[in-house]
């Protein structure tokens, strides 16, 4: 045992020692997304006495991506190769694949499902179809899939020990059909996710021994998409695997630490979907030169910018509407987490922005220690925010949300597949484990409807809160007294319930819509206007962007008041795969190893030495097994281990996880925290 371990009377597990000493890949704290981000060190302590102000602080990060943006309207070469290579494939009958973990999975999905089907259908109604049809047949919509690991069924949450296998990206590649020719576009956040190396693999390998024609084939098709400089990423040998090949285009969207420690669901995703986006959003527009005429191009919004380097200068516009709308947004975020803290829910309504909306809702879970979606079958709700749109079942909910019928992983592919693949036991057991909630039969769990027998399962009560969200031209069924959002608003004042509406329009319809509001609202209900006027957006990426920042940080602040967040690192964080256990790791180390740094400490307890990783992982490992045989749901080991380390150090014997459970239960970690360490309501340059 070490120093610690033997003063906790506690064992290294197997476990912990297996994923000290063999799963080193994993241990992933030292990339950048990793990193605490100097502007929003204190961000808890701030948001908890000036929410304004807590979310200037979160937003402020988001000029990182601006400043990536910068750069890359400098040297746009990589994007307009993609661009060029999904002109090639719509024109040639082949096939677009864009795929992704987590938070970047949910990226591909939009892609899809917000951008690239919506847009067809509307082409289809238009009188110049018939010559573009020519151009690209009648599966044009179809063309695209975007995918994530753990197919639709991961949208809802994460399935735990998918993304830490190269196999399933090679499986879902194949299931889809992919050949040699497809554009293939995989993105990871961090640039380490096993499941998106393995896609990029499989299709690489497609193309056989590779000469200097064959590689300048696949280097063309092939796009790996990433948010860590190479320097970082070469020693974890998956990652080296595809930087090092030449046969694979990488593009490098490095904006450096998230404003949320690790939460790449922020800037990291901000700018790998505005990228994506932007990549086809220029291979429509060279589409449609093809047959239409100026006029026609203008009408559907294109032909105002300037190619690439014009595309890409309309993120800081969106970014620029976020800022503007911070006051009215820091209402709206005290109204939610106010209805939280007195045990109440809230429920979104979307429809245009539905996936932007649900993204939001559902990346919370992980991040913060949520409980994730209610199912169908549960008989009350435990998930704080749901999401609904209008549709007529639970069925036509997931056709407005995917535009397509909902798809599942087979089990019996999967299944035997896992089995015989999979070496590591730990992982095999977890993905045979997920299988059982991946399949299509995944569909019937979740009503996201707004539809009689929904409201009734999981209708407002008093004390709720209701958020409606209205993109463009939706806000002008507020003057109609059977639409949708009218519905929505009286049926939660009816209950007692309070209101918040979320619009997203132009600056010309703000008279309009703050007339038909003004006698909607009662005092105590918010309005947040996100103003769109962003020239040339022809697949609604920006507005869709802007009201994914507005809607990231909103929820990062709401849980942050909550005590979820501490300082800006994710104590919450679930360790529910190798990455996730390493992180959890790392926060224990960090935490810890500040307290026994700090002069106040020294004086009173004298100088310790600074636990290990293996010591904070064993310590990890033994909390996740505490809560786990307890069913304690949303207790974080993280805050538990913290709490537990400091303890026993401070009393110089050991203390059980029972007393440390009392401890965090009565304090709190954030307080906890600041009473051995003051420096974290400070910034670290004022330390």
């Amino acid at each position: 045992m070490s120093q610690l371990l033997d003063l906790l009377k506690l064992e290294a597990s197997p476990k912990s020692i297996d994923y000290v000493a063999a799963k080193q890949q994993f241990h992933l704290y030292s990339l950048q997304t990793e990193q605490r981000h100097p502007k929003t060190w204190n961000l808890s302590f701030v948001l908890q006495s000036d929410t304004e102000a807590g979310l200037r602080m979160l937003l402020s990060v988001d000029r990182d991506v601006s400043e990536r943006i910068r750069q890359l309207q400098m040297n746009p070469a990589p994007l307009a190769q993609a661009a060029a290579a999904v002109v090639k494939a719509i024109l040639s009958g082949r096939r677009i694949y864009i795929y992704g973990c987590g938070a970047t999975g949910r990226l591909a999905k939009q892609m899809e499902s917000t951008f690239w089907r919506p847009f067809w259908k509307k082409m289809k109604r238009l009188a110049c179809w018939p010559r573009l049809r020519s151009r690209v047949g009648d599966e044009i919509e179809n063309a695209l899939t975007g995918e994530m690991t753990g197919a639709d069924r991961a949208l809802v949450s994460s399935l735990e020990g998918f993304e830490d296998l190269l196999l399933i990206g090679r499986l879902q590649l194949h299931d889809h059909g992919i050949q040699r020719g497809d554009v293939v576009i995989c993105v990871t956040e961090g640039g380490e996710t096993s499941s998106v190396i393995g896609t990029i693999l499989a299709a690489l390998e497609q193309y056989g021994p590779v000469n200097e024609a064959i590689l300048e084939e696949a280097r063309s098709n092939l796009y790996f998409i990433c948010n860590n400089p190479v320097s970082v990423l070469l020693p974890f040998e998956r990652s080296a695997a595809v930087l090092l090949n030449a046969a694979i285009t990488h593009i490098d969207l490095t904006t450096g630490p998230q404003a949320i420690t690790g939460s790449t669901r922020m800037q990291a995703t901000t700018v790998e979907t505005f990228v994506v986006g932007v990549i086809l959003e220029e291979a429509l527009e060279r589409v449609l030169q093809t047959c239409l005429d100026r006029d026609e191009l203008r009408n559907l919004g294109f032909g105002t910018v300037a190619g690439l380097a014009g595309r890409l200068a309309g993120f800081e516009a969106a970014r620029q509407a976020v800022e503007a709308a911070a006051s009215e947004t820091a209402r709206f975020t005290d109204l939610e987490q106010s209805t939280y803290r007195q045990h109440h829910f809230a429920t979104y309504l979307a429809n245009r922005a539905l996936i932007t909306v649900f993204i939001d809702s559902t990346e919370r879970s992980p991040t913060f220690r949520l409980f994730p979606l209610d199912k169908v079958e549960d008989p009350q709700r435990r998930c704080w925010a749901q999401v609904w749109t209008e549709a007529y079942d639970l069925r036509s909910a997931w056709q407005s949300f995917l535009g397509r019928p909902f798809r599942g992983l087979d089990p019996e592919r999967y299944g035997p597949a896992f089995a015989a693949g999979v070496q590591d036991p730990y992982l095999r057991e977890a993905a045979l484990r997920s299988l059982k909630s991946a399949g299509d039969d995944q569909e019937s769990s979740y009503d996201f409807s707004f539809a009689g027998s929904n409201i009734r399962r999981r209708g407002p009560a008093h004390g709720d809160l209701g958020v409606l969200v209205l993109m463009d031209e939706e806000a002008d069924a507020l003057d109609e007294p059977g639409s949708g959002c009218r519905r929505f608003i009286d049926l939660f004042h009816g209950s007692g319930a309070a209101l918040a509406v979320l619009t997203v329009s132009d600056k010309e319809a703000l008279a309009n819509i703050r007339r038909s509001l003004t006698p909607l609202l009662g005092p105590e209900d918010a309005w947040v206007p996100l103003v769109s006027d962003f020239p040339g957006d022809p697949l609604t990426l920006r507005r869709q962007i802007a009201l994914k920042m507005l809607l990231n940080a909103h929820s990062t602040a709401v849980m942050a008041a909550l005590g979820r967040v501490i300082g800006n690192t994710m104590t919450n964080v679930s360790p529910s795969n190798l990455k996730l256990i390493g992180r959890a790791t790392y926060l224990i180390l960090s935490h810890v190893n500040d307290i026994l740094n700090q002069p106040e400490w020294r004086a009173t307890h004298g100088a310790c030495i600074p636990i290990t990783f293996a010591e904070a992982n064993a310590v990890l490992m033994d909390a996740i097994d505490f809560v786990t045989a307890r069913g304690m749901g949303q207790t974080a080991e993280v805050a538990l281990s913290v709490v537990r380390i400091v303890e026993a150090l401070a009393r110089g014997k050991s203390i059980d996880w029972e007393e440390a459970r009392a401890i965090l239960d009565k304090e709190g970690l954030a307080s906890y925290l600041v009473r051995h360490n003051r420096s974290l309501i400070s910034l670290p340059f004022n330390r």
